[in-house]
């Protein structure tokens, strides 16, 4: 049941094989026939590479993997407990609630409180009752206000408003009580109080036909199609998940053919990624290039999804040459991949090859989410090996200080980890629905229960945007770099606190030279943007800060005109000398001003402004494959599975 309710299923294959494996071009030398720092760095790691082919692909200079995962004799269990708990460790969530409970049990202060506060609020309660009966009265407690699920007009007549209220007592009275109890660890404490959550958002009285007074009365007026409607709409889900199906809608929203329509043509590829080079729309363009990195946790087409709403086509309107990373969907036999190889084979074999196509130009690098991470990282040891290669640095809803990573940190402790190690023992990776699902816990009442009320209670249909076709298209994550980006960088910060190691080599954000752009958003749940900010005091660039309006996606996908541009668009901008930002992030907010509209121009001219000059508009010449190029969206994105032949 959860399964459905979390959203779209994931995508099936799409009716689109895989094309002919695509050769790797030499794009390693610098201009003139000299070796570049890049070439040398991936001279050495290639080598290292085959040193351990003969050890099931290791590489032997480095640690071995944390964990080997569960004895064979634990495995079926683990399975088990997963399914019943969609992913989440059953040990970290009792050890969160018995630190929560007994440390309750031996403060009777506390337990005195509480009892008195539950007096207070059933008191209120009564008194609103009493006053509701005799016409509308004004509320006893009022809803946080991004909670929805009261605000129609429906709820303001008896018994409905009482029914709400009621239930908004108990909601600030089981938050009172999850916290400020002596004792209890900070992290317990979150994940106690989020568990406490999510049971009072699926009690909530909007998610019952019998409470809920919207559903009432259309029951009432269609005689009960409604819940048939929504009973054939819940089985229609339920089989979808069931077979691993496409959900309905998904169809018509296929990359290439719907989305993803940027023309260019792939022009580099090897295990891990495809690298694609967009077509200019312009005579002249910048002489820098701009090479975008995406998180491999999602298909890269959400920043190039329609015409009207396509950063890519965006940038290219304006002039710049516009390279893109299309990630590889990894299966079982890329269990062993890690975060080093992520940053060899994505990262510097990409920039490695921009720069070959743009010879003697510095390239804009730009990285999104945990692509900017490993941005980040590349462009630290790019700056300690004083190599010139970029010019810029931009990150979007990029973290890498994970101290205080935002909700996503109630499922990072040693049991969960540990947990998840276990699950991706079984094939090698871990299934991009169980992160999807992580996701959709965080925002339960909007993603899972508002789904239930829409379309099981009311028997409505949701459309599919692009925007949710490309949220259904998940990815998988190799088992060893997602044990390895968990523990170093969420359990450990080990990326912050200046102890993480690329093969041995010291990654130090303070040698990160290069304008940086930094952008953030305000409703971010992945990337909380106070995390996001703190970058600001580990390089020593020359930074603007950018915090727009909306979400970790939405904010993003913000194009400044068109149909699909947002009225309620704003962003907010600080520009800093080297570690002259204000250490709390609070206090520049509190001075800065929003501007209306899309972050996107903005982040153009600042482009622009870190530009030389303009010149001929590059020709794309792509790779051919029995005398065809592989146009753009290229064939990775199409590739559910994962098993393509090299």
């Amino acid at each position: 049941m959860l399964e459905t309710l979390n959203g779209l299923p994931p995508r099936g294959g799409l009716a689109r094989a895989p094309a002919a494996a695509l050769p790797v071009r030499p794009m390693l030398d610098a201009p003139g026939g000299g070796a570049s720092p890049i070439r040398a760095a991936l001279d050495i790691a290639q080598a290292r590479a085959a040193a351990g082919a003969d050890h099931g692909g290791m590489r032997t200079d480095d640690p071995p993997p944390t964990t080997t995962g569960p004895p064979p004799m634990d495995l079926p269990l683990k399975l088990w407990l997963a399914r019943l708990s969609n992913g989440l460790s059953p040990v970290a969530l009792a050890q969160a609630q018995a630190d929560w409970w007994l440390h309750l049990l031996v403060s009777p202060t506390r337990q005195a409180q509480l009892s008195a506060s539950a007096l207070h609020k059933a008191q209120a309660w009564a008194h609103y009752l009493w006053r509701a009966t005799q016409g509308p009265c004004e509320n006893c407690v009022t809803p946080a206000p991004q909670d929805k699920r009261f605000s129609r007009p429906e709820w303001r007549h008896f018994p409905f408003n009482a029914l709400a209220q009621g239930f908004l007592l108990q909601e600030r009275w089981w938050d009172e009580a999850t916290h400020g109890v002596r004792g209890v660890s900070r992290h317990h404490e979150e994940v106690t109080a989020f568990v406490a959550r999510q049971w009072l958002d699926m009690l909530s009285p909007s998610n019952s036909p019998l409470t809920n007074p919207q559903v009432l009365q259309e029951t009432l007026r269609t005689g009960g199609a409604n819940l048939a409607s929504g009973a054939a709409n819940w089985a229609r889900d339920a089989m979808a998940v069931a077979s691993g199906g496409e959900a309905r809608g998904l169809q018509a929203f296929e990359p290439g053919r719907a989305l993803a329509l940027t023309p260019g043509q792939v022009v580099m590829r090897n295990h891990l990624i495809e690298l694609i080079q967009y077509t200019p729309a312009t005579p002249t363009v910048w002489r820098e290039p701009v090479l975008v990195v995406p998180s491999w946790i999602m298909k890269f087409y959400i920043l190039d999804l329609t015409p009207d709403d396509s950063l890519v086509r965006y940038l290219v309107s304006q002039g710049h040459t516009v390279f893109m990373v299309s990630w590889r969907n990894p299966g079982s036999a890329d269990a062993g991949l890690g975060m080093d190889d992520y940053l060899d084979l994505g990262v510097l074999q990409a920039l490695a090859a921009v720069q070959e196509r743009c010879p003697g130009a510095g390239v804009h690098a730009m990285g999104y989410c945990l692509g900017g991470t490993l941005l980040s990282m590349a462009a630290a040891l790019l700056g300690a090996r004083g190599d010139p290669g970029l010019r810029s640095l931009t990150l979007l809803a990029a973290q890498v200080d994970f101290q205080e990573p935002g909700e996503l940190g109630l499922f990072i402790d040693e049991s969960q980890i540990a947990f998840l190690e276990d699950i991706m023992a079984e094939r090698g990776y871990l299934d991009g629905q169980r992160m999807a699902g992580a996701f959709q816990l965080i925002n339960s009442k909007d993603l899972v229960w508002s789904k239930l009320v829409h379309e099981y209670l009311m028997g409505a249909h949701t459309p599919v945007t692009p925007l949710r076709a490309w949220n259904a298209d998940a990815t998988r994550l190799p088992a060893r770099m997602h044990s390895e980006y968990l523990r170093r960088l969420y359990l450990h910060n080990d990326l912050a606190e200046g102890r993480y190691r690329v093969r041995g080599e010291p990654v130090d954000l303070d040698r990160i030279r290069v304008p940086l752009y930094l952008l953030a958003t305000e409703r971010d749940h992945v990337s909380p943007w106070t995390s996001v900010y703190k970058l600001m005091r580990l390089t020593h660039s020359n930074a603007h800060f950018v915090l727009s309006s909306g979400g970790h996606n939405v904010g993003i996908v913000s194009p400044p005109e068109g149909p699909l541009a947002s009225p309620e668009a704003s962003y907010r901008v600080g520009e800093w000398a080297p570690r002259a930002a204000p250490a709390d992030p609070q206090d520049w907010l509190a001075q800065a001003k929003a501007s209306p509209g899309s972050w996107w121009p903005h982040w153009q001219r600042w482009l622009a402004a870190h530009s030389s000059r303009r010149v001929k508009a590059r020709t794309v010449s792509g790779l051919r494959v029995r005398g065809h190029a592989v146009p753009a969206p290229g064939t990775y994105v199409f590739d559910p599975a994962a098993e393509v032949s090299e």
